[in-house]
């Protein structure tokens, strides 16, 4: 039985990024770059004011500094999308907007708080303004300048910049098609609830949390259905997912009479890498190849599926985009409750993790923690790491948290 880390070694080693395709700039968030892109122009292209207010040579507000009031001729008015008619001329102002080129020869703009707002004359009640409020020609990038490196995720802040800079199309990582199969003679879909309400079966949850957790991994799930527990059955949905860039199975990998897919797998042609790693939940995982396509067989329990898949089919989906950060964050937290395992397992226990006021992370399981209660996932927003060493873990203790929730941020690695 395999280690975590070790588990995960193993199946990253055998994943490659996918190929490139170009899209829209609109169409490009959430993808990575698989180009470098450099400005095509200076941005911004002239000199400009960051406020509204009255563009000033500093000579002539020198008194101004030592608290006079100093009453200037205002001979202009520049506008966003305007240029001054003329260069500024010493005793001069001239009223400028927000975004508007600041004429040649200033070097201040006075927001007008700081004036009496006049149109023909100006009175400069505070200098505190001198020599500032002026946005610089290229200071925010200079034409050639690299904006994004290949491995960039496109965030919205960059679509503005690749915007800006005349960008329309941007060659990034293609999306990895998710062949998705779920198995179990008791499972249906939601349109079969009158199974469940009669109490015959229940709906395959995974179905729609692996599609969920797919796509806010940006992976393009393609759902295959629900095979019987049949090897039949199962055969005709593997060979189905042929063109897609990873295999996604839930259930059917574990050691009972009806657990058929590594035998089908084998059948077909596929190489199991490994079975079974050493946490809680999801012990049951497999990994392998099916002619040159990755497959990764998580346990049918509901919480043991989602926790297979954020350790480790949500790293794989980003390597195969091309992100260089792999894994979700982990942060140190203290424990408001005892807390206890059984087996010597790692164990990922459903917690949520707040913040004090004094900045420290603190935690608390957020219910049952059996595999199959899907409630207490849906209330967490990390895993509460605890070592397989450590089978109680006294209140007021500290341990790693993976934290689910993207507000917190990612880093490029997790650890145990």
């Amino acid at each position: 039985m395999l280690t975590i880390a070790e588990a995960s070694e193993r199946i990253l080693a055998e994943i490659r990024q996918l190929g490139v395709e170009s899209v829209a700039l609109r169409q490009a968030l959430g993808r990575v770059c698989a180009e470098e892109i450099a400005a095509t122009v200076t941005m911004p292209p002239w000199s400009n004011s960051s406020m509204d207010g009255y563009a000033v040579r500093s000579a002539d507000i020198t008194s101004a500094l030592r608290g006079e009031r100093v009453k200037l001729r205002v001979v202009a008015t520049i506008a966003a999308g305007e240029f001054a008619p003329r260069p500024l001329k010493r005793g001069e102002a001239m009223r400028i907007m927000t975004g508007a080129p600041v004429p040649e020869g200033a070097d201040s703009i006075i927001r007008k708080e700081h004036t009496d707002e006049g149109s023909k004359k100006v009175e400069i009640r505070d200098a505190t303004d001198v020599w500032k409020n002026i946005r610089q020609a290229g200071e925010d990038y200079q034409r050639g300048d690299v904006l994004a490196r290949r491995g960039t995720p496109v965030r919205p802040a960059l679509i503005g910049v690749l915007a800006s800079t005349g960008i329309s199309k941007l060659k990034v990582f293609r999306r990895p098609r998710v062949a998705l199969i779920s198995s179990g003679n008791e499972l249906v879909n939601i349109d079969g609830f009158d199974e469940v309400i009669a109490q015959r079966r229940i709906v395959s949850s995974n179905s729609y949390t692996l599609d969920a957790l797919t796509r806010v991994a940006g992976g393009v799930p393609v759902d295959l259905g629900i095979a019987a527990d049949t090897k039949a059955s199962l055969k005709k949905k593997l060979e189905s997912a042929r063109d897609c860039d990873l295999i996604l199975t839930s259930a059917g990998v574990s050691v009972g009479d009806l657990d058929h897919t590594r035998t089908v797998f084998a059948a077909l042609g596929g190489k199991l890498k490994f079975w079974k790693v050493k946490m809680r939940p999801g012990a049951p995982l497999a990994f392998g190849m099916l002619n040159g396509v990755p497959w990764l067989g998580v346990s049918g329990n509901p919480v043991s599926a989602m926790v297979s898949f954020e350790l480790f089919v949500r790293p794989v989906l980003r390597k195969m985009q091309g992100y260089a950060a792999l894994f979700r964050r982990t942060v140190t937290v203290t424990v408001e409750e005892d807390v206890k395992i059984g087996a010597k397992l790692t164990h990922f226990l459903r917690a949520n993790v707040t913040r004090n006021q004094d900045g420290t992370l603190v935690t608390r399981l957020t219910g049952l923690q059996s595999s199959g209660a899907l409630t207490s996932m849906a209330k967490a927003n990390a895993l509460l790491i605890v070592p397989e060493t450590t089978p109680y873990v006294a209140k007021g203790s500290q341990l790693k948290a993976l934290m689910l929730d993207q507000s917190l941020d990612e880093t490029s690695a997790f650890s145990l």
